[in-house]
């Protein structure tokens, strides 16, 4: 069975489960999106994992959105140095390791109990590991 001549179908008709599934990812990615904007203002709420956690979630939702946070300004360059090297540049871990060693010492000043500083110090100590063990991308000449 072909085509009617003249007729050109512009999108793939999904299944309703499927659409809803891309729904759910799109919402997700959406989710994700503001929570890294929300990152960039707040110094205490990290931004790339939500960027990639968004572009995937894009992926499996929205060529649209995902080409337009791959080609950002701000947000794509993290994107695509984590997609194609693995790597986060100087300038994201220097922020990083700031926040990391910033986030104990608001937790110690508002009265946290100590149990929860030794396990939120436990996490950073992770994650300042993992942050600092990432390559930095290649430079362009």
């Amino acid at each position: 069975m072909g085509l009617a001549r003249g007729r050109r179908y512009s999108r793939l008709r999904c299944s309703p489960l499927i659409s809803r599934f891309r729904l759910l990812w799109l919402l997700a990615g959406l989710s994700f999106l503001a929570i890294a904007a929300i990152g960039v203002i707040l110094p205490l709420l990290p931004t790339t994992p939500f960027l990639l956690l968004a572009a995937y979630c894009f992926t499996r939702s929205s060529p649209r959105m995902h080409r337009w946070l791959h080609d950002h300004a701000t947000f794509g360059p993290l994107i695509n140095n984590w997609n194609q090297h693995g790597s986060i540049d100087r300038r994201s871990k220097h922020i990083a390791l700031i926040v990391i060693l910033l986030t104990p010492m608001v937790t110690l000043l508002i009265g946290v109990p100590w149990w929860a500083v030794v396990s939120q110090l436990l996490v950073l100590g992770a994650a300042a590991a993992f942050v600092l063990t990432r390559p930095d991308p290649p430079r362009n000449n």
